[in-house]
């Protein structure tokens, strides 16, 4: 009897929303499934992506692959975020704090779930405006892909990281 070999990843993965989208078409309603999934490595690395299908887990499978496929670096500082960032994506808006270490994930769970996938242990965070999850965790990525920390910072200045940080 052989046994089943269990494909480990690397990744973890985060299904944030599911939606039952439909399509009327002549002989009536044709039901689908879409995915909003998080993906990340707990070190920095992490991307989101959407799949839709017939059935659930197909959807989720699809939006697993659509998520590593864009897949992004961010700074990290320590366990926290370098600098307090605001990201926006349409109408949502979500405001990120850096937070002492202890403090914990302080967000919703869309905010979360990006968070969590990202490697972030310490954070403040606060959806404002929309709830839309697609819209949250896109502003979410927005916020995180434009944090740069104090070497970042310096060389776009042409400085050094201690010229920065007094």
């Amino acid at each position: 009897m052989a046994r089943r070999e269990e494909i480990v990843s690397e990744y973890k993965e985060t299904v944030v929303a599911i939606n039952r989208v439909s399509k009327t078409v002549k002989g009536g309603r044709v039901m689908k499934f879409a995915a909003l999934v998080v993906v990340g490595d707990g070190k920095g690395t992490v991307g989101f992506g959407t799949g839709k299908a017939g059935e659930v887990p197909d959807a989720i499978r699809k939006g697993i692959e659509d998520a590593k496929k864009h897949l992004v670096k961010i700074s990290l500082k320590g366990s926290t975020i370098p600098h307090e960032v605001i990201g926006k994506f349409g109408a949502g808006e979500v405001l990120m704090k850096p937070a002492a270490p202890g403090t914990g994930i302080i967000a919703g769970g869309t905010v979360r779930a990006v968070a969590e996938a990202a490697g972030i242990k310490d954070i403040r965070a606060k959806a404002l405006r929309s709830n839309n999850p697609y819209n949250v965790v896109n502003a979410t990525m927005c916020g995180l892909k434009s944090l740069r920390n104090a070497e970042e910072a310096a060389a776009t200045r042409g400085k050094t990281a201690q010229d920065i940080l007094g």
